[in-house]
């Protein structure tokens, strides 16, 4: 039922992308701000509660709904309930059109097109980004968005937790963004324990990812990046994914303003970039085919827990 309820609901979504702003994710949104307004009172621990709660409400829910249907025998609505579960906590399809875009922009010399797709996609600032940098940047929100949406979700569903282990996972990453990112949360103690938890959540499934994109692509180089410079990333998950699959594409990824690593075509053993000594590893600039090289990892990857999955499947099957 697992392997035969994500492939139908990747089927789905492929057919029918779920828009990023549909009804579900907007009542979660606001559930959340709703809980932020109630608990927030300068403290971790009303974070914690707030935490709790909002996990509470939409995971017990969930996970007695699918019991209920498993204890009366309706195996197939159980199925269908699986299916939803997946088909609303996967984003496979929810940012894909604006790298698609971006590509197809920079394929056509358009700049100003790029920079201001990027810029919708990421909020952040594009004015003046060269063509390497757009298309850097656009890798990096691939892998990191192809993670959260897709492969985070799809370990936690594998779990007992089963589909409210989904939405632990999709819901516990929208927390630990929402109550930390924006200006009027930054530093604030209300957050800290929804970015902690999330990193907790997510250890496991970030190390799998980055092994998946080994696995699918340059392996040696992946794996060597992975240890040598993830921790150049302020957020470790971050840099567990984008050094690995920066390594298996032979593309070099992060920013001297994120402390990432600045990986340079050479074979000496370190490079000086101001007082800072870093090592270097073969890599190329962020180019259009860059992003071109993203879509075949994530597919790779993709196919390749599916692959895994269904061999797991028919191993429970078979015993």
């Amino acid at each position: 039922m697992t392997f035969l309820s994500i492939l139908c609901a990747l089927l789905l979504e492929q057919l029918k992308p779920l828009r990023a702003d549909n009804p579900v994710y907007a009542e979660i949104k606001s559930l959340a701000v709703r809980m932020e307004t109630w608990f927030n009172a300068g403290h971790e621990r009303h974070g914690q509660m707030g935490w709790f709660l909002m996990m509470g409400a939409l995971m017990l829910p969930t996970a007695l709904i699918y019991w209920v249907l498993l204890y009366y025998k309706l195996y197939l609505a159980a199925f269908a309930w699986n299916v939803a579960i997946v088909y609303l906590t996967l984003g496979f399809r929810h940012y894909s059109h604006y790298f698609t875009s971006i590509q197809l922009a920079l394929n056509a010399g358009d700049e100003a097109a790029a920079r201001s797709l990027l810029a919708e996609w990421t909020k952040q600032d594009t004015v003046g980004m060269e063509v390497s940098e757009i298309a850097r940047v656009a890798v990096e929100k691939s892998l990191i968005t192809s993670h959260r949406n897709v492969f985070g979700v799809f370990f936690w569903f594998l779990m007992p937790l089963g589909p409210s282990g989904a939405v632990m996972y999709r819901v516990s990453e929208y927390l630990a963004r929402a109550w930390n990112e924006p200006e009027h949360m930054r530093n604030e103690a209300f957050g800290e324990f929804a970015a902690r938890a999330f990193y907790w959540i997510d250890w496991i499934p970030a190390r799998l990812t980055a092994v998946a994109f080994a696995v699918v692509g340059n392996f040696e180089d992946a794996i060597y990046a992975w240890r040598n410079f993830a921790h150049r990333w302020k957020d470790e998950a971050i840099g567990i994914i984008l050094s690995a699959g920066g390594g298996a594409m032979g593309v070099r990824l992060g920013s001297p303003l994120e402390n990432a690593a600045k990986v340079v075509p050479s074979d000496a053993a370190t490079v000086d970039i101001g007082e800072v000594e870093i090592d270097t590893l073969p890599g190329e600039e962020p180019s259009v085919r860059a992003l071109q090289s993203t879509v075949g990892l994530v597919w790779r990857a993709l196919l390749l827990w599916m692959l895994l999955l269904l061999l797991l499947s028919g191993a429970v099957w078979l015993s």
